[in-house]
């Protein structure tokens, strides 16, 4: 069954591809523990039953957040909660690099959220409901921290956006 999604979200359009690389993991992560153990000789139903609650928690773990966005809305969703702020309520921006980059916006009605700026960058629609939203934010006088760190951002995603176009035409 297909899941209805409201007019005029955004949604991670990669998304799918990386549950499923997940789960294939999980999968093939309890498929070498049971063989390997039954070849061992010492694959029992309790064992067997550890291997899949393993296999489980992997999948868990490798699932990605499901990010989409709406008219002045952003949400993250986990296998364990799910996180909303209103892009056009936005207070501050703050982005943080390393080995995990990640962005963490705040509302004006205390939600918080994190999310990869990857999935920004490979989603223009994503972006584009959360520039909207940033650029409103900023009109109402909301937002006072972080507006460079999303310009930053915003400049790397129309370079990269250009960088596709130019290579899907030949001329790069």
């Amino acid at each position: 069954m297909r899941r209805i999604r409201l007019p005029g979200s955004a949604g991670d359009r990669n998304w799918r591809g990386s549950a499923r690389l997940a789960a294939s993991c999980a999968l093939l992560f309890c498929t070498l523990s049971l063989l390997v153990d039954w070849d061992a000789g010492s694959l029992t139903p309790l064992r067997a039953l550890l291997w899949i609650t393993l296999s489980a928690a992997v999948c868990t773990v490798l699932l990605p957040q499901r990010v989409s966005a709406g008219p002045d809305w952003l949400a993250v969703r986990t296998p364990w909660r799910r996180c909303t702020v209103r892009t056009e309520a936005l207070v501050s921006v703050r982005q943080y690099d390393g080995v995990s980059s990640h962005l963490v916006l705040r509302d004006v009605h205390g939600n918080r959220l994190e999310l990869d700026p990857r999935v920004l960058t490979a989603n223009p629609l994503l972006w584009h409901e959360l520039d909207t939203g940033v650029r409103r934010s900023i009109q109402r006088g909301t937002l006072h921290q972080g507006i460079g760190a999303l310009q930053r951002l915003g400049h790397r995603i129309d370079d990269e956006a250009l960088r596709a176009v130019l290579r899907s035409s030949g001329l790069s």
